[in-house]
């Protein structure tokens, strides 16, 4: 296995337990809303606001990882009709088409990014600009981890998902 493949196994890995944490604090911020709302009748203003920005970044890392493992919708039953010599340059075509979606994510997510940052979200307290860094945060491993399906395809390997 490849550094490259070992690296993007790491982070995606990474990813997976940032966005089980995240899961899971969302959890709690959506129950405390609701003991809040029920059994205080008194609802934290901060808990929906947290919720939302945390479904931002648990699908970000969600996408990034499903990119990695393929666990996004393909035509391989397409693909797998083709003939030998165009099924190679068919999958590098998809995973590069991956990888510019990628890219035009992470450069319009960064533009949002600091066309919101100064503007401060008022349940928070933090920068409005934290809701497009999500963007900017899939699309640059969208883009890593297309290069390594890539990568993978050109030296005749399979990637192997992080989860296993």
């Amino acid at each position: 296995m490849l550094p490259l493949n070992r690296w993007c196994a790491r982070i995606s890995k990474a990813c997976l337990m940032l966005a089980i944490v995240g899961l899971i604090t969302l959890i709690l911020s959506v129950q405390t809303q609701v003991i809040g709302r029920y059994v205080f009748n008194d609802t934290p203003t901060w808990t929906e606001a947290l919720a939302l920005q945390l479904v931002l970044y648990i699908t970000a890392l969600g996408v990034a990882v499903g990119v990695r493992d393929a666990g996004h919708i393909g035509l391989e039953s397409l693909v797998s009709l083709l003939p030998e010599w165009m099924r190679l340059k068919v999958e590098i075509l998809i995973h590069a088409l991956v990888a510019l979606f990628g890219a035009i994510m992470t450069s319009s997510g960064w533009m949002w990014t600091k066309l919101k940052w100064d503007e401060l979200d008022p349940m928070l307290g933090l920068p409005a600009g934290l809701d497009y860094l999500a963007l900017v945060i899939a699309g640059v491993l969208i883009v890593l981890f297309s290069f390594e399906h890539i990568v993978a395809l050109l030296r005749n390997e399979e990637v192997i998902p992080a989860w296993h």
